[in-house]
């Protein structure tokens, strides 16, 4: 057994959130770099250049990528040979968050209640907070400040199994051109399929966390993630302005599910698909 105080996890949540909010993670930037040598509008090659000058401003000084820092999202794996002591987990996932962006001068962009009087808690939290239980006796943390303007025009949609691969990318397609350009491409699209409606929401979040370069590991989920990434970018929607580079990068997680179902869910991300990770 591993005995971990939770100002740990206070701490480095309060530091994750600073660097996720300031630095681009480095396979997003060369992806942004090697778009703009491979976009073939020249408009869009400019567009590009000015994100990733925005990106190395941000980075250089400290400063956020972009003034919506997002809604913090994180995933927790916990060893199950760790033992919290100090205080209760949730409450010190939330005072780093708080203390990141009080300290670090971001945005607070939470409510304390979604519908009806809707005031601000003034310090970002509470954090969106997924657990697992893994072996071991370590504790590896996730975290990625969601911005809105791409979490609204994300889509969960339930398919029967008869609708198939063509189905799926038919999910995905129709919310890319409902999106358009409203979230910020380039883009990096997550897709979850499998489990239940909760399941593939959670999973197409995750899958924002992976490095875009590393494709899944089933091999046809990995083919399906190419293949949606060329459908994405044969859109026109473009870098903000038209072009051939609307996507970065297409993720794939999946779940086994029921044999009535096939439910599938796609989270965008805009240019600044932030994201930070620390094991303790």
């Amino acid at each position: 057994m591993r005995t971990i105080e939770v100002e740990q996890i206070t701490q480095a949540i309060a530091k994750m959130c600073m660097e996720a909010c300031y630095y681009l993670p480095e396979d997003v930037y060369a992806a942004l770099v090697e778009g703009q040598k491979t976009e073939e509008s020249p408009l869009g090659k400019d567009v590009i250049g000015q994100i990733i000058k925005n990106a190395d401003i941000a980075r250089n000084e400290d400063r956020p990528i972009c003034q919506d820092t997002g809604m913090t999202v994180i995933f927790m794996e916990i060893g199950q040979d760790v033992h919290f002591v100090g205080g209760n987990i949730v409450d010190a996932v939330n005072a780093g968050v708080a203390k990141g962006y009080t300290e670090g001068y971001l945005r607070k962009s939470v409510v304390a209640e979604p519908l009806f009087n809707r005031k601000n808690t003034t310090n970002n939290t509470p954090a969106v907070l997924h657990t697992s239980i893994v072996p071991g006796d370590k504790v590896k943390i996730k975290l990625a400040p969601k911005g809105f303007g791409s979490e609204n025009k994300s889509e969960l949609k339930m398919l029967v199994p008869a609708d198939g691969v063509a189905g799926v990318k038919k999910v995905v397609l129709d919310t890319i051109l409902h999106a358009g350009e409203n979230p910020c491409p380039p883009i990096v699209v997550g897709v979850g399929i499998g489990g239940t409606m909760e399941k593939a929401a959670i999973l197409s979040k995750k899958a924002l966390l992976r490095n875009i370069t590393e494709r899944n590991e089933h091999p046809e989920y990995a083919k399906l993630e190419q293949e949606l990434l060329e459908l994405i970018n044969k859109t026109g929607i473009g870098p903000q302005l038209g072009g051939t580079t609307t996507a970065l990068a297409v993720n794939v997680e999946w779940y086994p599910t029921h044999i009535a179902g096939l439910p599938v869910s796609v989270n965008i991300s805009c240019h600044a698909t932030r994201h930070a990770e620390v094991e303790l």
